[in-house]
Parts: C-alpha cells; sequence; structure tokens
C-alpha cells in the first residue's frame, strides 16, 4: 500500500502495520555491505511476500504473544506470516536480515 513499514512502537502500531499486510504484497528490503581489505560487495535485495488475509484471532494471539516486537514490518515470516504467504519472489534469507547466499561466493574457503 505504499506505505514504508518499520517497527512497531506499540500494540496498536503493530496492529495497524500488520492489517497493511494482510492480504497484500510486502517487500523486504535487505542490504549488504561487506568489506575487507582485497574487495567491497554493496548488495541491495529485495524479497516480495504476498499475504492471504489474516486470521483476526491468530493476528490477536500474535500481538498478545508480544513477538511482534523488535522485528520490522511487526512481521516474523519464520512465525505468525508463515501459513499466511500465498508466494515468495526472492530469497528468503532477505526478509531474515542476510542474503547469506549473495555473499558465500566471496568469502574466502
Amino acid at each position: 500500500k505504499n506505505q514504508i513499514l518499520r517497527k512497531a512502537k506499540c500494540v496498536d502500531d503493530a496492529r495497524h502495520i500488520l492489517y497493511t499486510q494482510s492480504g497484500d504484497v510486502t517487500s523486504i528490503i535487505t542490504c549488504m555491505i561487506y568489506q575487507s581489505k582485497s574487495q567491497k560487495i554493496i548488495d541491495i535485495s529485495q524479497t516480495d511476500y504476498i499475504f492471504e488475509k489474516f486470521n483476526e484471532m491468530d493476528l490477536e494471539n500474535y500481538l498478545d504473544s508480544g513477538e511482534w516486537r523488535g522485528k520490522a514490518g511487526a512481521c516474523m515470516v519464520e512465525g505468525f506470516c508463515k501459513k499466511y504467504i500465498k508466494k515468495v519472489t526472492g530469497l528468503e534469507s532477505c526478509a531474515k536480515g542476510l542474503q547469506i547466499e549473495k555473499l558465500l561466493p566471496f568469502l574466502p574457503e
């Protein structure tokens, strides 16, 4: 819905953020910078999630659990949101904060 969703400040903020994502597309953007003496890698990656509509009771239970705290977009794709994912475009590691698949080819063995 053309909004930047950050970490929720309170449960009402988290509720609003999650309802914004419910039944819609959420794009997660992650930036990785790796620098050694011999190279510098900068990567900006995006993964898109298409979510089913969240069940209201599930959503309230998730909010009550407090697991949304500290999560960008109050979203936990490996937790609450997982069963609502209809489609993923991109690497799921992006949503977890580091696309290790992009970094591994550059690391020494």
